[in-house]
């Protein structure tokens, strides 16, 4: 039996099409129909998971999860379903537990042995943590807070003293003045640091709470730069550039950035030096094979001999689109089947 691949997806959300799917999950399908392999798409609910889950065991080769994480109310079901279908031999693309590796924000704190981020990068899963850190880390330089749930620059705050501190102190105290702007509309708020502190705990408590503190860098006015993958290959580069005002450090649309396209090419060196540290991300990740489509986001910085070095902000592979470069499809189509060729020389007897 030719074994088909399944994409899943939910019904509503903001990111469908007029009928009723994402649109850049058809082209995928089609794509694919066309190089021979079956392929479809199924809705996931909840209330049918089991049925669901019967199917794609017996007719899935392999699945392409195509669901925002924000249009799901159901994810710890959908995670456990996923997670067992690949347990009885259905390739995950991505496996649920490599999307959330991949896709939190505290990537940044595990990666801190590879060249791709500071190693004063912190993570905090408490409060006390958060309390007992934070004031030594905004002693040393201006940081950037980074919620681990939210979007589009919600819940990232670039932290500031407004006051130097005295010479020789360690330590911010907790009255001292912060200058905070937050990444999703760069609008300015000014608080005490304990205030802010306090309206920073809610970003730590509940599930998959937690915040990641690291070193601001001044040279992202000069842009974002975001890697699109299909696995191991990069397909193009989005250079992402703040809008030209003062406290302006955010690379979102709504903020007003510009967005311009590259090839990998025009960013030969940066791409030539994540490709040679990707055996250590998947490594330090959790082993799990890289993710089918999924994004990485640089920042310029300058290392100790004055040289450009870029610095790793963010991943994401839960839900990547590409519905502004459709014909993309034709590329993924082709890794879809290389990695089903991979599988089944792998599992076929020698």
């Amino acid at each position: 039996m030719n074994k088909k691949v399944i994409f899943f997806e939910v019904e509503g959300g903001t990111d469908k099409g007029p009928d009723g799917y994402r649109p850049d999950t058809m082209p995928m399908v089609e794509a694919l129909k066309q190089r021979g392999q079956d392929a479809e798409v199924l809705f996931f609910d909840n209330a049918k998971k089991q049925q669901i889950f019967d199917y794609v065991k017996e007719h899935g080769a392999a699945y392409v999860s195509r669901i925002n994480p924000g249009n799901l109310q159901h994810e710890e079901e959908y995670f456990a379903m996923l997670r067992e279908l690949c347990q009885v031999g259905v390739m995950g693309m991505p496996h649920p537990d490599a999307m959330i590796s991949y896709g939190s924000k505290d990537v940044l704190s595990k990666l801190i042995a590879t060249n791709l981020v500071p190693d004063d990068t912190f993570a905090y899963y408490t409060i006390e943590a958060f309390k007992a850190q934070f004031p030594t880390s905004l002693a040393l330089t201006e940081r950037v807070l980074k919620q681990n749930r939210g979007s589009t620059g919600e819940g990232i705050w670039r932290v500031k003293l407004v006051e130097p501190l005295a010479e020789g102190m360690t330590e911010v105290p907790l009255d001292a003045q912060i200058k905070c702007t937050e990444a999703k509309d760069n609008h300015v708020e000014y608080w005490s640091l304990g205030d802010f502190m306090t309206f920073c705990e809610p970003y730590i408590t509940g599930l998959n709470g937690m915040l990641i503190d690291m070193r601001f860098l001044p040279r992202i006015t000069e842009g974002e730069v975001r890697l699109l993958m299909l696995r191991n290959h990069p397909v193009h580069v989005v250079h992402k550039k703040p809008a030209n005002t003062e406290d302006a450090f955010s690379a979102t649309l709504f903020s007003g950035a510009q967005y311009r396209y590259d090839s990998p090419e025009d960013w030969q060196e940066l791409v030539e030096n994540f490709l040679s540290q990707l055996p250590q991300v998947t490594s330090l990740l959790g082993g799990y094979d890289l993710p089918l489509i999924w994004t990485a986001d640089f920042m310029l910085d300058t290392d100790e001999a004055g040289a450009d070095c870029y610095i790793l902000g963010e991943m994401n592979c839960s839900c990547v689109g590409f519905t502004s470069e459709l014909t993309l499809a034709h590329q993924v189509a082709e890794e879809i089947l290389a990695c089903l060729q991979e599988q089944s020389t792998v599992v076929s007897p020698s």
